[in-house]
């Protein structure tokens, strides 16, 4: 349609299409095409497919853009969404951006830029409605009708004094079923739960999955109203962290770029230091196998079993130290519950240790031409393995937060190398133990 200069059939396709989908296309499209594309949509659209898309795009565009143009994008997002586009921007285009911002928004702006990335305050907004104690349910929607339009949410409504201090809230629907002159006061909500600018914003998306709320004050020392988090934050928050979770746990240094837009060489960067830390880790592995050479020698059947040995343990492990890191993520678990936790693992780990070692000894006798004798021990490590994999799994996270590091660092590369390291001199000390040969 572009092509064929047919303007007016795209623009009425375009009218049936979320934002969402319209950046998909969009960005799918050359850069003079976006523009072109763009210039279609009614401004409050053009305003959200902008947010939607990814930062490369949307520095492209900045860049094409006409100064009445970008200052028509700032003036119809939200204050949150325009910090959060600054914050992926290089230098020239960020002083562009808050040059051609009115006073007002620049204000606001710098006010959030200036809290720590990870606090509460870097990614609320300061649009919100503000409601007087002493105001009546009329004048209150007067208000809302007023100012409603540049708000990211009109739903929840805060009480506060006159020095912004906050004491209560209301819901729209607490006003349409009260009496249009029933005073704020009497039918607000005192108890109202807030976060602080300062602390972290993923404690504050917990809170709000917690209470399933769509919004979630923000005030400062003073218990001044200074902003709120909206769900749609928080959301991208929750998805932050996971994925900076699964990226460490997959012993890789997090990234904040889509996979496709980070280069080759940065991939390199991010990947290569824990694959040397592991793989020099990984010979302490080779030292047993080589003091153990002779005994190998004497029973080559025990060479095979390694393998089964050091996977089925690291899988153990992992499976605790996943189970156990989510918890804490979640705040299902804290430091103070390591016994309950402990003695929950031990039993688990018997019960599967039991369960495996009699599958792997049938296993290893019947199909893999082993002894009685040989079985056993390999029986017997097997269950000594998960155990002691359990054990490491779910200790080693619970460690990592007590000396306030990250728990998913302690996750499955890392676990998985100290499992076999157990696992060896585990199955060298049992057969050892168990076979006359090689006492």
């Amino acid at each position: 349609m572009i092509e064929k200069h047919q303007f007016r059939e795209l623009r009425g396709a375009l009218s049936l299409l979320e934002p969402q989908d319209i950046a998909i296309v969009a960005e799918e499209m050359e850069d003079n095409e976006i523009v072109r594309l763009y210039r279609l949509l009614p401004k409050e659209t053009a305003a959200e497919v902008f947010v939607e898309m990814s930062p490369a795009h949307q520095e492209a565009l900045i860049r094409m853009f006409t100064d009445s143009e970008l200052r028509a994008v700032l003036d119809e997002l939200y204050i949150d969404d325009t910090v959060d586009i600054i914050e992926e921007m290089p230098a020239n285009v960020v002083k562009r951006i808050l040059l051609t911002a009115d006073t007002a928004s620049r204000e606001a702006i710098n006010t959030i830029l200036r809290y720590p990335k990870d606090s509460a305050g870097s990614i609320m907004t300061t649009e919100y409605i503000r409601l007087g104690k002493d105001m009546t349910v009329a004048e209150s929607f007067d208000r809302i009708r007023k100012e409603g339009v540049d708000k990211e949410t009109i739903y929840t409504c805060y009480v506060t004094e006159k020095d912004r201090t906050l004491i209560g809230l209301v819901t729209v629907r607490d006003l349409l079923l009260s009496d249009k002159e029933a005073v704020i006061g009497d039918i607000m909500t005192t108890n109202v739960i807030s976060v602080e600018t300062g602390d972290d914003k993923e404690r504050v998306a917990q809170t709000m999955a917690k209470y399933d709320f769509l919004a979630i004050p923000v005030v400062d020392k003073g218990g001044r109203l200074v902003g709120i988090v909206t769900y749609d934050d928080a959301a991208d928050v929750i998805q932050d962290e996971v994925t900076e979770d699964i990226e460490k746990m997959a012993a890789i240094v997090p990234t904040d770029k889509p996979y496709l837009a980070t280069g080759v060489f940065e991939t390199w960067k991010k990947r290569i230091p824990w694959l040397l830390l592991l793989m020099v880790s990984a010979t302490f592995t080779s030292l047993i196998l080589s003091s153990y050479e002779e005994a190998l020698a004497v029973v080559p059947i025990l060479t095979i079993f390694i393998p089964m040995l050091m996977d089925t343990a690291g899988n153990a492990g992992s499976q605790a130290s996943v189970t156990i890191i989510r918890g804490l993520s979640l705040g299902e678990l804290h430091v103070s519950d390591v016994l309950r936790i402990v003695w929950k693992e031990f039993r688990v780990s018997i019960l599967c240790g039991v369960s495996l070692s009699a599958v792997s000894f049938a296993k290893v006798t019947l199909l893999d031409g082993a002894s009685v004798l040989q079985g056993l021990a390999v029986a017997l490590t097997l269950c000594a393995t998960i155990l002691a994999a359990k054990m490491v799994g779910c200790t080693l996270p619970l460690l990592a937060k007590k000396l306030k590091l990250d728990p998913a660092v302690m996750a499955s590369p890392f676990i998985t190398t100290i499992v076999d390291v157990l696992s060896l001199l585990i199955y060298f000390a049992v057969a050892s133990a168990v076979l006359p040969e090689l006492a």
